[in-house]
């Protein structure tokens, strides 16, 4: 019943957000673009949360038992990966003045390469999208429902239409603002959470940063070992194309810093919630080696998972009925947070790139709720189908399906070479499978299982077919 009561609670809040931000005669320049007037410092404080979702908030603190704390390498990269996006990818957008990001494709390349960029986008978006809504769909499930009778897929139906209220008027206008107010309550709840933690153990602050830097989880880098997945240089270049590929190029995360005033307001954004990725981690992955100590000291035996570390003191309410409280916040402000901008720029693409209807708002209207529905089937479908950890599992659906966006993206811009548009589609399917029969190979011959740079040799692989079969010159 807390668990509930928290949900709605937290969802009244979000449904006054919406009410205040939208009016009943809010157009499609409002759904997709927010009229262009969105601040930048709202815009960078919300897409924090954007980024992070449910999955880092369950994820990254029960990384450390694998992996130690070596995920701050690809945070790092991760600031790379932005100021690309700033400097390079954003003036493009500004430009071209573009609604979806696309449409750029449509410009420099041709019609059948940017109908595949924005298929892509729908099939990579909507799986990476229902992983991370996932996770608070099964915690609900697990510490709630289950006990009630309720079943898995009416949690699942519950859930999503609690999005699609709050998001089927204003759209990407509302999202902004419910984007910072999510951040609030999602960083308000880890803080809280680690100092509770940090108090079972009895602990100062300072005390306890000390316990950090002194156990053996705290390693950061990894410099000595060239075939890890988790070395420094792999992960810094993995950290920076993911950013670019999972930021840059993906219509969700560009859609709401393509509201700002300005290119100058949007590149500030960027780069100040790029910046803020590692103290953010940091904080996860510290409270992650806290709940070790914890488990240690109370002689609990650690999850087989990692990601059932915090869920297993926080959801179970062994730290207390605050921290219930506070995890349930903290797990639902992250998870809507991207679960509702999802819905929004899936629903912009298709009416946009698939339909090339952007003012259709009888349109817009149905396709927001037909993707509610598809996103539906696909968290059922990866409830049947998962197998791995959370936070992987995204990586490598990225890595294949992001890859070829990449590769499109990287030719338009690096090149001035015409492409042979007509197979394009072949080309951008062609990439991951190979993609996937080298990892295969890679790991019964050699023993080497590739990590996130599986998305650089997909995107490469998408470049290199694009330039064999283009034309000498172009005229863009």
């Amino acid at each position: 019943m807390i668990i509930l009561l928290t949900v709605a609670v937290y969802f009244a809040a979000l449904m006054l957000f919406s009410r205040l931000t939208a009016s009943r005669g809010a157009d499609n320049e409002t759904f997709f673009r927010a009229n262009r007037r969105s601040p930048w410092y709202m815009v960078a404080f919300g897409m924090v949360g954007a980024s992070i979702s449910g999955i880092t908030f369950v994820s990254v603190p029960g990384m450390v038992m694998r992996t130690d704390m070596t995920y701050i390498q690809t945070c790092i990269g991760f600031i790379l990966g932005y100021f690309t996006i700033a400097f390079v990818l954003l003036p493009v957008y500004y430009k071209l003045n573009l609604t979806t990001i696309y449409s750029y494709l449509k410009e420099r390349l041709g019609m059948r390469s940017y109908k595949t960029g924005a298929w892509f986008f729908l099939i990579s978006k909507m799986t990476g999208a229902a992983v991370r809504f996932y996770v608070v769909c099964i915690i609900l499930q697990s510490f709630v429902m289950d006990e009630a009778g309720i079943p898995f897929p009416a949690t699942v139906v519950g859930m999503t239409l609690l999005i699609w209220l709050y998001t089927r008027r204003g759209g990407i206008k509302t999202l902004v603002w419910t984007d910072s107010f999510q951040t609030t309550c999602m960083f308000a709840a880890l803080i809280l959470i680690t100092y509770n933690v940090i108090t079972q153990l009895g602990l100062s602050v300072p005390e306890a940063l000390r316990a950090i830097a002194a156990d053996s989880h705290s390693r950061m880098f990894v410099m000595d070992d060239w075939v890890s997945t988790q070395n420094f240089w792999k992960q810094i270049l993995s950290g920076a194309f993911i950013a670019i590929v999972m930021t840059g190029l993906d219509q969700d995360m560009m859609q709401k810093n393509l509201t700002c005033k300005s290119l100058r307001e949007a590149q500030k954004d960027v780069c100040t919630y790029g910046f803020a990725f590692v103290p953010a981690n940091l904080l996860f992955m510290a409270l992650g080696v806290l709940l070790m100590m914890l488990a240690g000291i109370e002689g609990v035996a650690l999850p087989a998972s990692g990601d059932e570390l915090l869920p297993m003191f926080a959801a179970t309410g062994s730290l207390g009925t605050a921290v219930t409280v506070l995890f349930t916040i903290g797990i639902v402000a992250a998870s809507f947070s991207s679960a509702d901008s999802a819905l929004t720029a899936l629903t912009t693409s298709f009416c946009v790139d698939v339909c090339e209807r952007p003012k259709d708002e009888r349109l817009r209207r149905k396709v927001h709720i037909g993707m509610a529905v598809v996103f539906v089937m696909f968290i059922l479908i990866f409830k049947v189908l998962n197998s791995t950890s959370v936070i992987d599992a995204i990586y490598v659906m990225c890595s294949y399906t992001y890859g070829p966006l990449l590769g499109l993206f990287a030719y338009g811009l690096l090149t001035r070479r015409a492409t042979n548009d007509r197979i394009v589609p072949y080309i951008a399917i062609a990439s991951p499978l190979l993609c996937f029969a080298l990892d295969t190979a890679s790991k019964e011959w050699l023993g080497y299982k590739f990590g996130y740079e599986l998305l650089m040799i997909n995107g490469l692989l998408t470049f290199v077919g694009m330039f064999i079969s283009s034309q000498p010159s172009s005229k863009h």
